[in-house]
């Protein structure tokens, strides 16, 4: 008999928890999200057994929404604010600075998994332009000559 993986294990509970109404799978998704950083294709597969939605609408609400990702990415994610009040405040030159920084381009994570960089549309802090959101934590009036103290900090971290 086969033995569940610890993906199937944690993913069936979270299903259980939501209940397995069609209804859920947005809160099922983001549960999953929340618990790996990603979509594993093995809690998509379970999704799928235990909630009866077939793969090809799991994969279209996976890739609609932009806080939904199928591929693996860092313990922290970086993302630097593109709206309008950021672009004009100079997110594009944090953006760069990151990417220095860090080593990677937009959309890649860093060799070590520790950081995965994303540019977004609007994080609603349009008063303390330009922000970047690291981990979940808003970063404010945020300047190049800063980006170095703040990643060390997440390093430290671990």
């Amino acid at each position: 008999m086969k033995r569940a993986s610890d993906i199937e294990v944690k993913t069936k509970e979270i299903v259980k928890k939501h209940g397995r109404d069609k209804s859920s799978l947005i809160a099922v998704l983001q549960d999953i999200q929340e618990q790996y950083n990603y979509l594993p294709k093995d809690a998509l597969a379970t999704v799928n057994e235990e909630m009866e939605i077939p793969a090809s609408r799991i994969y279209e609400v996976a890739t609609f929404y932009n806080s939904f990702s199928l591929n693996p990415r860092g313990r922290y994610l970086v993302e630097v604010c593109a709206g309008t009040a950021c672009h004009v405040q100079g997110a594009s030159r944090l953006m760069d600075k990151l990417q220095r920084d860090l080593e990677i381009e937009c959309g890649e994570t860093t060799k070590d998994n520790m950081f995965s960089l994303e540019e977004v549309r609007c994080l609603g802090c349009c008063s303390l332009a330009p922000v970047v959101r690291i981990g979940g934590d808003i970063h404010p009036y945020l300047t190049q000559d800063k980006i170095p103290k703040i990643l060390g900090n997440y390093r430290k971290q671990g």
